[in-house]
């Protein structure tokens, strides 16, 4: 019998009411120019997280605000604690650390401006800067906190067949089981609803919402079919026709079974983050670098992310489990696999078993156990763009 009483984590309560299930002192830099200097800052202070664009100077229109929505919501990321701004010129770093600051939390700014353009001493000053935010950081401490304060991003990549069996609809329980808790989820990779749309659609919470759906799906077709784009090949890609999923059809049907069964509430923007609790869509790019960071600027601190013969990749911000339906897959990735579900294809274990075992997971990763691309230093921040700059 399942127990009564609602499980939680222990994590870090941020001013602005959000909870981080880890505690980073992010070195942000927004712009290409300053990407060096940021490095050394963060290579030279302990503790320090770096994520940088090679953009930020040149963008216009909807590319822009879409950019804005990224850089800041990394900022705004509840496992950051601290944020260190490094930019080219003062005004631009000025706007988006005020944005960021809005969130409640600490955020200094350095740029080529405060230094007559000379990087070694924009350097300089970000180290010592970083230094005493790190300080400050440091005396933060876990504790006790609701599930409902985590929003999770579900993710797959590399699928095979056992994905659509066995991984995604064991992360699709979970995802079941954090709704009922009072939790958020985000799923993305919008072309992988392709074939399976209606189906997904049905269980919009409202008309607008199922309209929203399949507005989503279809424009990205639309957008694909105009550039003579031909999926077969892109998506599903080598790896998964080796697996045994020959066309977009068969791999949506089994992406969706990640989504759950609750009600899906929103139709997100690409990093965009949702106005509450429950199962949320995000319309955003099926490639897992870019749609990882997408769920990480819309405030997610953790990520499930299912695959069937392995994929490395993983956010920086938001801790990834890897989960894999194939034994084969998490004895020979023992040390990158997360969580082995292979005893569900082996007809040794029920998906509701591996549901509960996984979500004990999610929590002890909540409360600070490590994930294996946290311990190999897998992780990475993949900003995406609409068009060219100017």
């Amino acid at each position: 019998m399942r127990s009564t009483e609602a499980p939680g984590f222990d994590g870090y309560l941020r001013p602005d009411g959000k909870v981080g299930v880890r505690n980073l002192v992010l070195v942000l830099s927004i712009n290409g120019l300053s990407n060096r200097a940021a490095q050394r800052i963060a290579e030279a202070v302990k503790g320090a997280t770096l994520v940088a664009t090679p953009y930020g100077r040149g963008q216009y229109g909807e590319d822009k605000a879409l950019h804005l929505r990224q850089v800041v919501g990394l900022g705004c990321n509840p496992n950051v604690a601290t944020v260190l701004v490094i930019g080219v010129d003062r005004p631009t770093a000025d706007d988006i650390a005020e944005a960021i600051a809005a969130s409640g939390r600490a955020v200094d700014v350095a740029t080529l401006d405060d230094t007559h353009e000379n990087a070694l001493e924009l350097s300089a000053r970000g180290i010592r800067i970083a230094g005493r935010l790190v300080r400050e950081a440091s005396a933060l401490r876990r504790t006790p906190q609701p599930l409902s304060a985590l929003t999770v991003g579900v993710e797959c990549g590399h699928s095979d067949a056992t994905s659509g069996i066995v991984a995604n609809p064991v992360a699709g329980a979970c995802v079941d089981r954090l709704v009922d808790l009072g939790a958020t989820a985000i799923v993305g990779e919008t072309v992988e609803w392709l074939g399976a749309e209606e189906i997904v659609a049905r269980r919009a919470a409202t008309p607008e919402v199922g309209a929203a759906i399949l507005a989503a799906v279809l424009g990205r077709e639309r957008r694909l079919a105009a550039a003579s784009v031909n999926l077969t090949g892109n998506n599903p890609g080598a790896e998964n026709i080796r697996g045994g999923l020959s066309t977009i059809e068969e791999k949506s049907l089994g992406a969706i079974a990640k989504t759950g069964s609750r009600p899906i509430l929103s139709v997100l923007a690409h990093g965009e983050p949702p106005a509450g609790p429950g199962l949320h869509l995000m319309d955003g790019p099926s490639f897992s670098p870019e749609s990882l960071t997408g769920f990480a600027a819309a405030g997610a601190q953790l990520t499930l992310f299912t695959t069937g013969p392995g994929n490395s990749f993983c956010s920086l911000l938001a801790p990834t489990l890897k989960i894999t339906g194939r034994r084969d897959t998490a004895e020979r990735l023992g040390d990158q696999i997360d969580f082995d579900a292979g005893d569900v294809l082996a007809g040794h274990e029920s998906i509701d078993s591996a549901a509960d075992r996984l979500l004990a997971r999610v929590i002890a990763t909540a409360s600070g156990d490590l994930t294996w691309g946290e311990i190999h230093g897998e992780g990475a921040e993949c900003f995406t763009r609409l068009g060219p700059s100017m």
